[in-house]
């Protein structure tokens, strides 16, 4: 697959996972930054990609299948002799996934990725990064940032200003997860972060939609209605919907719009975005 230079492009680093469904016996691939990488190729960008660490058993293997079927450059993932990231997810009456235990990250987590002169290539060739909490890239970031036209990080659950202030200097884009904040505390973890010199901050809130602010300007945005098979991957759906649609030059109303559009299409099939890999017994 041919990189391009085009802005329209997006290079996912860092976490990926198998999400394992005990009431079905079957895994699905996964993974903030790599779900948003495979997420936003079938949202209609050009070019993707994705540097991780993945595991040489079967659900690493399947990990790799699927990003070769989506088309989404892997040239730089590395395999490693350990287990995959895997987590065991078990799916309530509504639809919402509950997250039952994990291998914390398995071999990525313990070998930790160190990006190499190859990687930052990949990085100022697709130009826009998308990184994640889970990923443990922290370390890399000022790397990224210093070869990136633009970086965006997802916060989910970890809102602690020390940490948020870590990261900041480095990022353009900040989403979060604000299951646990009223509309007060969202307000002010987005002026917060704008203050930090983040231009493009994002907050979601399950069925709330999401609250934003882009260049000092507020929106909101409410949810599409649908019929919910499984929720697991929407939220990585609306970054990646909205990321790609800002990169392709649609405005910020129309992309939260598109955005929230592709996350409840996400919402009527099993994983976040499909591959099933049946386990055998």
């Amino acid at each position: 697959m041919t990189i391009s230079s085009h802005p329209a492009a997006l290079l996912g680093i860092g976490d990926n996972v198998v999400d394992f469904y005990l009431d079905r016996n079957e895994f699905f691939p996964g993974g903030n930054a790599l779900n948003v990488a495979v997420l936003a190729k079938q949202f209609g960008l050009t070019d993707t990609g994705y540097i991780g660490i993945i595991g040489n058993d079967a659900e690493g293997n399947h990990v790799l299948n699927c990003l070769a079927e989506e088309k989404v450059w892997s040239g730089r993932v590395r395999q490693a002799y350990g287990e995959n990231g895997k987590a065991i997810v078990h799916l309530d009456d509504k639809g919402d996934r509950v997250f039952l235990r994990s291998n914390k990250g398995g071999i990525q987590k313990r070998l930790g990725l160190r990006l190499e002169e190859a990687d930052l290539e990949a990085v100022e060739r697709f130009g826009h990064v998308h990184s994640s909490l889970f990923s443990n890239l922290e370390h890399e970031l000022p790397k990224i940032r210093d070869r990136a036209k633009s970086v965006s990080f997802d916060f989910s659950w970890r809102h602690e200003m020390d940490y948020v202030k870590s990261i900041a200097p480095f990022i353009t884009t900040a989403f979060f997860s604000g299951s646990a904040l009223d509309d007060a505390g969202i307000d002010d973890l987005i002026e917060t972060v704008a203050g930090l010199g983040v231009s493009t901050i994002g907050v979601t809130r399950g069925s709330d939609g999401a609250f934003w602010m882009a260049n000092g300007k507020r929106y909101r945005q409410g949810i599409k209605p649908t019929t919910v098979i499984d929720t697991l991957g929407a939220g990585d759906s609306f970054i990646a919907g909205y990321i790609s649609s800002v990169l392709m030059g649609n405005s910020v109303e129309e992309a939260l719009d598109q955005a929230a559009t592709f996350a409840a299409k996400t919402c009527t099939i099993f994983g976040a975005f499909g591959h099933p890999y049946k386990v055998a017994g």
